[in-house]
């Protein structure tokens, strides 16, 4: 059975209002079943970059350093490829992926990543407009930043991933610096817009020439339309419907083995609009499971 870790943090989100990303991760625990579920607590303060260019580095670090201790002591299910339960984790904002990876990529040397968000996450520091961390997630799991998390192997970035089994689904909202890293050949990550997905057949058949005999699904909640999701920090219009996301979960995992997952990005602004949002977040879970 799935295990889910849920980590309500909110200090790499560029949001005015990041602290919303807390309590929609506590909103989503809140419908997972109790006894497959682990919390890692997330400090109150902000963090310092420590020179880093990342904001709230401090905390991030010892938020990264949580996930990947719990992701760690995880059952072992001999069925399973991975050798553990499937986890997803349930953030906060979109660096609560990173470790996660991280731990997949430790154990599946031919791990692909699935990327499915409104942006691409590719900044780094140097090119970041807001020094927020949560931007520069994707670039962490490709490149070798100052990144909060735990090397995947002793003395490699964290989170390696080679960028020819990294693909952006959905995005619709790229800086120029990001733009630059996307579709520049065999050694860069692949970028499938919305229109992409109306079939997910290009997406399915990319992942599996890339080589990949494993894989990992990020899913921020922005990818969606907003007429879809209402609780998500950056709405960007033009996104994905729940069927078209529900659809390309499934297509993939008709041809690979899930090992990994992460769901992140709701900011509800009240609780009653919690309420309102949590179905079509839980057809997304319900598909990653």
């Amino acid at each position: 059975m799935t295990r889910f870790v849920v980590v309500p943090q909110w200090q790499g989100s560029p949001a005015a209002r990041a602290m919303l990303l807390a309590a929609g991760a506590e909103a989503i625990a809140g419908d997972l079943p109790r006894a497959k579920t682990v919390v890692v607590d997330v400090p109150v303060e902000a963090g310092e970059a420590q020179d880093t260019g990342i904001r709230r580095f401090s905390a991030l670090a010892r938020v990264h350093e949580a996930v990947a201790d719990a992701l760690a002591t995880l059952g072992v299910d001999a069925s399973h490829p991975a050798g553990r339960e499937p986890a997803i984790v349930v953030g906060g904002d979109c660096g609560v992926a990173v470790p996660a990876i991280a731990h997949a990529a430790a154990a599946h040397e031919g791990l692909a990543v699935v990327w499915f968000d409104a942006h691409a996450d590719l900044h780094s520091p140097a090119t970041s407009p807001s020094g927020a961390f949560a931007g520069m997630a994707l670039r962490a799991v490709i490149d070798d930043l100052p990144s909060p998390s735990p090397a995947a192997t002793p003395g490699a970035p964290p989170g390696v991933v080679p960028p020819g089994r990294v693909f952006v689904a959905g995005a619709r909202e790229l800086d120029d610096a990001e733009a630059d890293l996307l579709d520049g050949g065999a050694d860069t990550p692949r970028h499938l817009a919305p229109a992409d997905l109306d079939d997910p057949t290009a997406l399915v058949d990319a992942v599996v020439a890339s080589g990949a005999t494993a894989l990992y699904v990020h899913v921020d909640l922005d990818v969606l339309d907003p007429a879809v999701i209402s609780g998500v920090s950056l709405p960007v219009p033009f996104g994905l419907t729940l069927e078209q996301l529900v659809a390309a979960v499934a297509a993939l995992r008709e041809r690979l083995p899930l090992v990994g997952a992460s769901i992140a990005g709701f900011a509800p602004a009240t609780p009653a609009a919690a309420v309102d949002d949590l179905g079509t977040i839980l057809r997304v879970v319900g598909a990653l499971a």
